[in-house]
């Protein structure tokens, strides 16, 4: 469905837009109103392709975070790591996983359809039985999946049959995995199993819209397909549009939102904010230049690599790393927080951000000294 140009609508401008999602996304601010169970739930879920990136978005977003306070609740189950959103590994509370995941599960199929010429004489349904009976056993790794399937259909393609594993069945990651300073190997189960309750049936997906633009918005019908993985959504939104109110970008493109959801002043001060790899913010909107300009698109990642982001005045800006002492240095103990703007930051913006690299360094890391550098404009 074609984004919907709309003249009449009130125009929110790209600035507008970006202060209004960092406010709903509490990064315009921290918020000492929402744990790290509910900060999850209220984004519906956090990017978790790799371990640490659900911390530093909490971190940057909760006042007082404590990555130690995340880690017990991935222990005790009430979140968990799973392939939801665009077909990425996302950490969600315990009660998403049982609704959100049915509810993408069309994206799931989908996807199957994609390499299904490479599964050649394989019974989905035997293959969802086997897996199940194999990792509600003992939690089993993607390689020991793919090994055992590959003995009952060896015309297939190795990769095609773990993917078609975690396509027909809600498999979660299961604990040392995920966990702060503890992570292991990555090994599966059903959800219902490490949950102990089964999921629900697909539900409606009027809620989930709702929440989205709680999070996000205001967004467009694509802007939502985007973030979710799926398709034609526009009746959904016609569906609630009586209890929506809208707006147009500077583009024409009709946007969607919650009648009470902040829209702050588009000249609202917006601090600077380290965020992870893959962060969901600059990941879940078709047009996305509400954080990231136009002329920085494609600078977060090279080849297979992904950053971590910079944010400066609500905008992407540049990338950073950090690396804490390491086997064989002299001070182990030592932490170097490097961030590689992507232009000229000045002299106030860029003790703004080492402030706040001095903040994570202090309150993400176990060093004993460290220091913020500031690398070559980023090419």
């Amino acid at each position: 469905m074609a984004p919907q140009k709309t003249r009449s609508a009130p125009l929110l401008t790209t600035r507008a837009l970006n202060r209004a999602t960092l406010d709903r996304q509490h990064l315009l601010r921290r918020t000492d109103a929402l744990g790290p169970k509910e900060a999850v739930a209220h984004l519906v879920g956090l990017q978790a392709q790799n371990v640490k990136p659900p911390y530093f978005a909490l971190w940057s977003r909760l006042a007082g975070f404590r990555p130690e306070r995340l880690s017990s609740l991935i222990e005790a189950r009430e979140l968990v790591r799973i392939v939801t959103l665009r077909s990425t590994i996302h950490l969600h509370t315990a009660d998403d996983v049982l609704t959100l995941r049915p509810l993408v599960q069309a994206a799931r199929d989908r996807e199957l359809k994609q390499f299904r010429g490479q599964l050649e004489g394989v019974d989905l349904e035997r293959l969802a039985e086997t897996v199940r009976g194999l990792v509600e056993e003992r939690p089993y790794t993607m390689k020991e999946i793919r090994d055992v399937l590959g003995e009952q259909w060896p015309d297939a393609t190795p990769l095609a049959l773990s993917l078609a594993a975690r396509c027909v069945l809600p498999l979660v990651q299961v604990t040392p995995r995920g966990l702060w300073g503890r992570s292991g190997r990555v090994a599966l189960t059903t959800a219902e199993h490490w949950l102990g309750r089964a999921p629900g049936p697909v539900p409606a997906p009027d809620d989930t819209v709702l929440r989205y633009l709680a999070a996000f918005g205001p967004a467009s019908v694509k802007d939502m397909q985007t973030w979710a993985g799926l398709t034609r959504l526009g009746e959904v939104f016609e569906r609630l549009r009586p209890g929506l109110v809208t707006f147009r970008d500077e583009n024409g493109v009709e946007l969607f939102d919650l009648p009470d959801a902040p829209r702050p002043d588009e000249d609202t001060p917006a601090p600077p904010r380290f965020l992870p790899e893959f962060d969901n913010l600059l990941l879940s909107h078709a047009d996305r230049t509400r954080v990231i300009p136009a002329e920085h698109w494609g600078r977060t990642w090279k080849g297979s690599q992904a950053f971590c982001t910079l944010l400066v005045d609500g905008f992407l800006a540049g990338v950073w790393r950090l690396e804490e002492g390491k086997e064989g240095k002299e001070d182990k103990g030592h932490a170097v927080l490097t961030v590689q703007p992507f232009g000229s930051l000045g002299r106030a913006r860029r003790d703004e951000v080492a402030a706040e690299g001095e903040r994570l360094l202090a309150e993400m890391t176990s060093a004993t000294s460290y220091d913020v550098r500031f690398g070559d404009v980023m090419g």
